[in-house]
């Protein structure tokens, strides 16, 4: 029997069956032929949150542009459809012309959260390939991975032949059509893998020998063979003005979690939060020109029919002349009934003005994030909020017409006191209060006020300035938690905050080494999948993985030293650990570190090391 024909015979006993069937406006299908490169992109988590995902619909759509190649999508099924689809031995299957992966030249994975990691290897196993890199030959799909978490990709190096590292559209395809050159000649997996890693930005695990001392910590990271790199140069785009960027993209028959337009006008942030893996890792800032992002809007409304357009980048309100840009946005389509949303906003009056501008025509909820619940704190992470830019935020939301805020906070942050913890509370009834006093002396009707605090867990990255900081143990974290439940009882107040096993665990693979693959598989063969859902996410699980292995999830947990080698020491993000020690002590002694845009060059080497400048937008441009 036809896999197809087989998923029709149990799609209608799934739930969601549209998860499975494609078929969606704007999809790309091409006829199955032997001579085109076949490809085929996995995202390790539902349909409706891989379909928001911009990176994802970037490479489908470039990688299809390729007369040559055919690329298709496949996503984790949830736990009903994997069951069936175990029962029915159906495949791991494409959307497009329901090809099993097994029949693809490259299975690639876009990678965004350290709890997919039980998903990838599923999806493995579902697809039939072996698990683990060195079980696999030539005769199976080459497995890559990419994504914003590949920097440290340590933990799950066993299981991808190779990693992109760093911004994948001006290296993908040559990529791409280099591993079937090299696959037409016969060669053993081993050679291929040695050419391919002779591309910048292409990173072979099993090139690299890790050792490690008898405390468990790295000792050396070696290439195996002579002509392999000793480091793997983050690549970037260094024009994005002229870079691809889709407009025909997928329509969903199902609601996804981000239905809406994105624009990307803008890759990284120098702001310099010195959390914030992102902020490193997107660095330096590049903008789109004015006349490129409305042009792209103009062309994604008309592909599409969406009446939402969301200008994306790490901080928006950052862009040069935002708003100009927004305001000319946002009278363009208002006649049309589309609306202009901005997924960050800067604590200050001049962004609730903004998004007043933009709102007229669907009102929405608006976020600010002080991080920390006071300025000392806020200071350590360079968070550059006074709580003044706050309250003055709040006030003019509020006098706006806004009834709800969202306050962003995290705990656990490097230095933290519960007098830090005590400040949250402050500062969101200080919020709620000012609300209240707007209300009772506004003539206009208003509802009542709602202030929603939001909090969740630090957990340091590589390749930040805390990246050597230790991460609060459980007990800790309940203790700051169980506070701001007793403390956040007013009426107008409301406090979510996440499960602190996930956090850890989370916080263990972020700075985790190689050993943790068989960890990882064990959790798996217990059963572990959708770890970042709270429903299916069972620690004891995870407890039970790390006893077998005889590995103690604490010892990922611990603070580093300054000068320790760390997992992920052989990969070159272009911001040098000079700089980042720099922060660190910065951040110690409480000083701040001024943006780069307003201050000139702070240090971080980034337009040096990687010869990409700071690109951004000057001048007016006249639309039409």
């Amino acid at each position: 029997m036809k896999l197809v024909d087989k998923l029709e015979k149990i799609l209608y006993k799934v739930k969601n069956p549209v998860r499975y069937i494609g078929n969606e406006w704007n999809m790309v299908k091409k006829d199955w032929a032997e001579d085109k490169i076949k490809v085929a992109l996995a995202f390790p988590d539902l349909y409706e949150i891989g379909m928001s995902h911009l990176g994802l619909k970037l490479l489908y759509h470039l990688l299809n542009e390729e007369e040559d190649i055919i690329c298709e999508r496949t996503y984790a099924p949830w736990i009903d459809m994997e069951e069936l689809m175990r029962e029915e031995g159906i495949p791991l299957f494409s959307l497009e012309n329901k090809k099993a992966i097994s029949e693809f030249d490259i299975f690639g994975f876009t990678l965004q959260y350290e709890m997919s990691y039980t998903n990838i290897i599923n999806m493995l196993d579902l697809a039939g390939l072996p698990l683990y890199s060195k079980d696999r030959d030539e005769k199976y799909p080459l497995v890559i991975g990419g994504g914003s978490i590949v920097f440290n990709p340590e933990p799950i190096a066993a299981f991808f032949d190779i990693f992109f590292i760093g911004e994948a559209e001006d290296g993908v395809v040559e990529l791409v059509r280099k591993y079937r050159e090299l696959k037409d000649k016969a060669l053993k997996k081993e050679e291929i893998l040695f050419e391919l890693s002779q591309i910048p930005g292409v990173y072979v695990p099993s090139l690299y020998d890790v050792s490690y001392d008898e405390n468990g910590r790295i000792k050396a990271i070696k290439p195996e063979l002579p002509g392999v790199k000793e480091k793997i140069q983050r690549q970037v785009v260094s024009n994005l003005d002229q870079a691809y960027y889709p407009t025909k993209m997928i329509m969903p028959y199902m609601n996804v979690v981000h239905d809406r337009a994105v624009i990307e006008i803008a890759r990284g942030c120098t702001r310099g939060c010195r959390f914030c893996a992102a902020g490193i890792s997107y660095r330096p800032v590049r903008e789109r020109s004015k006349e490129t992002i409305i042009r792209l809007a103009d062309e994604i409304l008309r592909n599409t029919g969406y009446d939402e357009i969301s200008l994306t980048s790490l901080s928006t309100m950052d862009y040069s002349d935002v708003a100009d840009l927004v305001k000319t946005m946002a009278r363009r389509y208002e006649k049309d009934k589309v609306s202009i949303s901005l997924p960050s906003l800067r604590v200050d009056r001049f962004s609730v003005n903004l998004a007043r501008e933009v709102q007229r025509v669907r009102k929405t909820g608006l976020t600010f994030a002080p991080e920390a619940g006071t300025q000392r704190l806020r200071d350590v992470i360079n968070k550059g909020v006074q709580e003044e830019d706050l309250y003055d935020a709040v006030q003019a939301a509020f006098e706006e017409g806004w009834s709800t805020i969202k306050l962003y906070f995290m705990i656990g942050l490097p230095t933290e006191t519960m007098d830090d913890i005590a400040g949250i509370v402050d500062l969101a009834k200080r919020v709620l209060q000012i609300g209240e006093e707007v209300r009772k002396n506004t003539s206009r009707q208003m509802k009542k006020i709602q202030v929603n605090v939001s909090v969740s867990t630090f957990v340091p990255k590589a390749f930040t300035p805390f990246q050597w900081v230790a991460m609060d143990s459980k007990e800790v974290i309940e203790e700051k938690q169980k506070y701001l439940k007793e403390h956040l009882t007013d009426r107008g107040l409301s406090f979510s905050w996440n499960n602190p096993d996930l956090s850890l665990l989370e916080g263990v693979f972020s700075r985790g080494d190689r050993r943790l693959a068989p960890v990882i598989e064990s959790a798996w063969r217990k059963g572990a999948r959708f770890d970042g859902w709270g429903e299916l996410f069972a620690i004891d699980k995870w407890e039970a993985a790390f006893r077998e292995n005889q590995l103690d999830m604490s010892s990922y947990l611990r603070a580093r030293e300054l000068d320790e080698l760390l997992p992920w020491d052989h990969i070159d993000v272009g911001v040098n650990k000079k700089f980042l020690r720099k922060e660190y002590k910065a951040a110690h002694a409480g000083e701040l570190t001024r943006d780069c845009r307003q201050v000139g060059c702070t240090g971080c080497a980034i337009c040096f090391d990687l010869d990409v400048k700071m690109e951004l937008y000057r001048g007016d441009v006249n639309v039409n």
